[in-house]
């Protein structure tokens, strides 16, 4: 659950910020001013700053039905959909899709993430290529509103934070409707069944099939 177990950071704009961290939900909530900072970085002649502190790639395909909140970053080759919804704190990697009805909110999208249909991402880290079904969700804070833990093979991590989405490594299949529930951590390469309830932390190179079953891919 480490940040360098989940992530190649080669395949994000996010790198150096992020090896300063030991565990991802770390680097939540410094995000929006790492985002401004690097935002005033990027070079003019790939990047237009849209709105204050709303940077777009030139070669990126923005909806006008979609709404981009500050600060965010939008990175080359990426397509965002009709009514997406960015709320603000966002950063967004390469050839990623933000689809029909999406929302994000303080999270980062390495390259090639796929959010595709009414998803919500909020404070959260998705890994390269990972792929969120349509439908499926992080929840981000608990009912009782109480700081989110980490909990994993008997040790348990204050995050000490109300609001924790998911840390979804690379690679990640998540299906159709799933709900990650606060403070999911899921290994590289692992798939989620649809409609998964999931909770703790998944290891990499497994099938979770709902119910707390998980089987090791062959």
């Amino acid at each position: 659950m480490e940040t360098l177990s989940l992530y190649d950071l080669n395949f994000t704009f996010a790198e150096k910020y992020l090896k300063a961290f030991k565990y991802p939900w770390e680097a939540l909530a410094g995000l929006k001013d790492f985002i401004i900072s690097l935002g005033k970085t990027l070079k003019k002649s790939d990047f237009a700053e849209v709105l204050p502190n709303v940077w777009v790639h030139k070669s990126a395909e923005i909806s006008s039905a979609a709404h981009l909140g500050a600060p965010c970053i939008i990175g080359e080759e990426t397509e965002v959909r009709h009514c997406a919804f960015i709320r603000g704190g966002a950063l967004i990697g390469r050839g990623c899709v933000v689809g029909n009805s999406t929302e994000l909110k303080n999270v980062i999208l390495f390259d090639g993430v796929q959010a595709p249909h009414f998803n919500y991402v909020g404070d959260s880290i998705l890994g390269h290529k990972a792929h969120l079904g349509a439908g499926a969700i992080t929840s981000n804070i608990k009912s009782d509103k109480s700081p989110v833990s980490i909990k994993a093979e008997g040790q348990t991590i204050n995050t000490g934070l109300k609001k924790v989405g998911a840390f979804v490594g690379d690679f990640v299949e998540v299906g159709c409707n799933s709900v990650l529930n606060p403070g999911t951590v899921i290994g590289r390469n692992t798939n989620i069944y649809p409609l998964s309830s999931v909770r703790g932390v998944i290891p990499e190179s497994s099938i979770y099939k709902g119910g707390g079953e998980i089987t090791a891919k062959k």
